[in-house]
């Protein structure tokens, strides 16, 4: 069995990021033997777990990068998957619903990723906003039960909007035609590798500086130094990232700051939907840090918003 060969680019970007989580995780095993507070012990395991998780994370992504397009493809349509039962294990629906719930999970999660597969970039965009948002009630009205019926359409639609249709666009990305000879697989390293350390760099900076909350009720943790602090740090690394992208320094930059923002609202905004149902945490497949969803919040306002400003920009 011949094994594939991994672009040197590759190899690098990846021996960078294996020598910062071997120096995070040195410093999070160093924290947790001094730290003598309770306070300062639940911060560090909630620091450690964060790095165990990019650990798994960082090894699933890696096996996707060095197989190509189809391991990549099917891996996030797995992700959409766990995180679509999430959702709706989380959030409550009617015994009625088997028939859209069904189509969400078996007709259009598939679908949509097959599009990405065949390369149909017109109707991948269309798929679920249009088609999904039409058939989905119609299934649900069959049933003739109207009680809350708005609602519990709206909690399908939604969840499809989210964990399939806007994750769907982080491998679409390997769709684009970049000038040059850049390649796309270097635009899902940067988007994945932006979002997911702002995340982390904006919980350490608010540890460390954070004085104001920024919306208390939904997000205790979220700070508005913690928020400007990882935020310019992923932006930099961000620019530091423009020679793997058709991009500029500056426009790099910007590109991260988008991500970045992008990501922070996304956060946000299933933060507050996890406070509505009472739960901390989607789900607990990664252990001491929740579920997939939690890993991915950031990516479902992020991975569109850059898709589409690539697309604009950049793309032939």
């Amino acid at each position: 069995m011949t094994l594939p060969t991994i672009d040197p680019t590759m190899q690098l970007l990846f021996g960078g990021v294996l020598a910062l989580l071997l120096l995070a995780s040195a410093v999070g095993f160093a924290l947790a033997r001094r730290v003598t507070t309770e306070n300062g012990r639940e911060t560090v395991r909630n620091l450690n777990a964060r790095i165990k998780a990019w650990w798994v994370m960082v090894g699933v992504f890696a096996l996707a990068f060095i197989f190509g397009k189809g391991v990549t493809i099917v891996l996030f349509a797995l992700i959409s998957f766990y995180c679509l039962r999430e959702f709706l294990t989380l959030t409550p629906t009617h015994p009625t619903d088997h028939r859209p719930v069904a189509a969400a999970f078996y007709l259009f999660l598939p679908l949509q990723y097959w599009l990405v597969w065949i390369d149909w970039q017109s109707m991948l965009t269309i798929l679920i906003p249009v088609y999904a948002f039409l058939l989905l009630p119609v299934l649900a009205v069959l049933k003739g039960e109207t009680d809350d019926f708005l609602a519990r359409t709206a909690r399908i639609q939604w969840a499809l909007m989210l964990t399939v249709f806007c994750i769907s666009h982080a491998p679409a990305l390997l769709l684009l035609e970049l000038p040059g000879d850049h390649q796309p697989i270097f635009l899902l390293f940067f988007l994945i590798t932006v979002v997911q350390l702002s995340d982390v760099l904006q919980y350490v900076a608010g540890k460390l500086f954070g004085r104001r909350k920024i919306a208390p009720n939904v997000s205790p943790s979220k700070t508005v130094e913690g928020f400007v602090g990882g935020s310019l740090a992923a932006t930099g690394v961000g620019a530091a990232l423009w020679w793997i992208t058709p991009f500029t320094p500056l426009e790099a930059a910007a590109m991260a700051a988008a991500i970045v923002l992008a990501g922070f609202l996304g956060g946000l905004v299933l933060s507050a939907v996890k406070r509505s149902l009472g739960a901390k945490d989607w789900g607990v497949m990664i252990e001491g840090h929740g579920g997939a969803l939690d890993r991915m919040d950031s990516v479902t306002f992020a991975a569109p918003l850059f898709f589409h400003l690539v697309n604009y920009f950049f793309a032939q």
